[in-house]
């Protein structure tokens, strides 16, 4: 069965090669088909080697499929060649399946928009990328992966391109993420320049035998690999592309933010945690600026007034907690939060999805109201998975990872106070932002009329993935509430597990209760200013700090201000004034003289067949006399 892994890829590929050639002439019933029927048949496969992975693990806990040798030059030779332990079979496993549900999702959500099987490719090569990605046996061809899924970013975020907003947007998104990418790509060239080689495991073993801990080339190695995770997982402080992202349509954006492009980044983390390992300041830093990312883009989610734009900030502040868990070395909770992550993140964007075009496209919160039982579906898929991002104690799939995330932040070597504190103050703000929407467009007084509902191709989708929403958790319970630890030890195969050292007065269970207080305390805030009393969150941003630290945070902390003053404007500046040097002048001298060659041969275009003849019996002797006598 493992031998069929490399159609996992190959069969999205394909699709997207079939639809890109003939998606235009074939109706979009076909166009959906094909689009859709692709992701199941990688989904089923993807199933079906999980299951022979588990039942008969192959030696060493790993599997490699070499297909081809993809370069050969100087000792070079990367190969077009897949990788499969515990760590690519979860994330293959649910990349594709929660893209299957969304494809499905798509096929009856997108029905009406023009470029519908132009849809369907980009995604199809999406997937295809991405699965790249997580198959890689060597970086040059994660690489690959990395920089489609790039590239059908830009596609997805502007598929709508005709408004210039979203060619904006997705030009934004291709920009900010390529600083990250040259940092990776230089990585890359220090890696194979000083050991050899890219082939992951091998490399990941001659840098433990040649490189000391701490020393210098694994702490630059590892930090432009961070540049790279930084960029493509929107994380401090690349992360201003993703909010903007939002112009592409709903199932992009769940996409993009739930199972694919966003989560790249924690996965190359985890993937080269022997090289992060061997930089102990540059893995701090990776908890920093994951404590960082959580608190501030928690706190811009609290102020957007678009329902996907709060989403946003969402999966940024939740990416935030993969970083938080991979500095601290806690690897299988990072990853055990990817998991719970695509569901519920998932079905808040499809679910919302369902709101905006029963809304006539509407977006904003505050134009909403009175919802759930206009869209009972709509409001308990949204009402779960909502649970399930905050950490509803003790039922939701997002409580026990994120419970794990926060105690590892604790008990870990690596971990701390202030990084544990970080940890549960972002429960408090995710709690009260994600409450805050749903008492806005699902309670109160009705503000809009609702003229469409979901059919069954979006009903299943929410269904499935509402139920993985709570079952998910369930996988990996802690000691005291069930001590079920199957995720981890699965993941313990191909992850160092973490060394709890640090206790002190704290222990697990009573992390899981200030982080279930945090949660109560959230939704309680929640209930009073936005429910119950909304003339006291009104009242709040009247006030003069209240105004400003608004405006501060919907801005986005001021980063799209910053970079526009210090990078935007002056390359603007220069280019203008730049604009006629010499360079210019030289290119613009050959285009003259083209165009003067060119008005001197029309001369000769004059009607007269005889002089036409007269020409061409004139070049034939000429280019006889040079052939003979030259």
């Amino acid at each position: 069965m493992l031998r069929l892994l490399w159609l996992i890829p190959a069969i999205p590929f394909a699709s997207f090669i079939v639809l890109a050639l003939v998606g235009p002439r074939i109706s979009r019933k076909y166009a959906a088909l094909i689009g859709v029927a692709s992701i199941a048949v990688s989904t089923v496969i993807s199933i079906l080697i999980t299951w022979s992975f588990l039942v008969s693990a192959p030696p060493g806990d790993s599997y490699t499929q070499v297909l081809w040798t993809w370069i050969d030059v100087a000792g070079f030779r990367p190969q077009i060649a897949f990788y499969l332990d515990a760590l690519s079979l979860i994330m293959t496993l649910v990349v594709t399946f929660v893209s299957f549900l969304i494809h499905l999702y798509s096929a009856e959500s997108m029905i009406e928009s023009e470029g519908y099987s132009r849809f369907f490719a980009y995604m199809n090569l999406f997937v295809a990328s991405m699965v790249t990605l997580l198959l890689a046996d060597n970086l040059l061809l994660l690489y690959l992966g990395w920089e489609g899924v790039g590239l059908c970013s830009y596609l997805l975020i502007g598929f709508w391109y005709t408004d210039p907003v979203n060619g904006l947007a997705a030009r934004k998104a291709f920009i900010v993420t390529r600083v990250g990418d040259t940092a990776m790509i230089i990585g890359l060239f220090l890696l194979f320049q000083h050991l050899g080689t890219l082939h992951i495991q091998e490399l990941m073993r001659r840098a433990a035998e040649q490189w000391p801990v701490g020393s210098a080339l694994p702490t630059v190695a590892a930090a432009l690999l961070l540049g790279g995770a930084v960029g493509k997982s929107a994380q401090l402080p690349l992360q201003t592309w993703l909010p903007d992202a939002m112009a592409g349509p709903t199932p992009t954006s769940a996409l993009i933010h739930a199972a694919t492009m966003v989560t790249a980044g924690v996965y190359l983390i985890a993937r080269t945690h022997v090289l992060f390992s061997l930089a102990p300041s540059v893995q701090f830093a990776v908890a920093v600026i994951g404590a960082a990312t959580l608190v501030l883009g928690g706190f811009s989610a609290l102020t957007q007034w678009d329902i996907k734009r709060v989403l946003a900030y969402s999966t940024i502040s939740q990416i935030g907690y993969m970083f938080l868990a991979m500095g601290v070395g806690a690897w299988s909770a990072g990853i055990f939060h990817f998991m719970t992550h695509a569901f519920f993140k998932s079905l808040l964007f499809l679910a919302a999805g369902v709101v905006i075009q029963a809304t006539h496209e509407e977006h904003s919160i505050f134009k909403m109201g009175g919802l759930r039982k206009e869209l009972p579906l709509a409001f308990g898929a949204f009402l779960i998975a909502g649970c399930s991002l905050a950490g509803l104690p003790l039922i939701t799939a997002g409580f026990y990872s994120k419970g794990l995330i926060v105690w590892q932040t604790w008990a870990s070597p690596q971990g701390s106070t202030v990084l544990w504190f970080a940890g549960v103050f972002g429960v408090l703000l995710t709690s009260l932002y994600i409450f805050r929407v749903i008492f806005l467009v699902f309670f109160g007084e009705a503000k809009a009329s609702v003229t469409k509902r979901p059919g069954y191709k979006i009903q299943i989708p929410l269904i499935v993935l509402t139920v993985l929403s709570v079952v998910g958790g369930f996988v990996n319970l802690p000691p005291k509430l069930g001590n079920v630890p199957l995720f981890t030890r699965l993941l313990d195969t191909a992850l160092p597990p973490v060394e709890q050292s640090h206790f002190g007065p704290l222990t697990e269970m009573r992390s899981e209760g200030f982080l279930a207080l945090a949660f109560l305390i959230g939704l309680g805030l929640s209930y009073l200013l936005y429910l119950r009393n909304r003339q006291w969150s009104n009242a709040l941003i009247r006030t003069h700090v209240g105004k400003a630290l608004h405006e501060f945070w919907f801005a986005d902390w001021g980063f799209d201000w910053c970079y526009d003053k210090l990078f935007v404007q002056p390359i603007l500046w220069f280019a203008r004034i730049d604009k006629g040097d010499v360079v210019d002048a030289f290119y613009s001298g050959i285009a003259d003289l083209s165009e003067l060659l060119y008005r001197g041969l029309s001369l000769t275009e004059n009607g007269r067949v005889r002089w036409y003849a007269a020409g061409i019996a004139g070049g034939t002797v000429a280019f006889v006399a040079i052939a003979l006598f030259l």
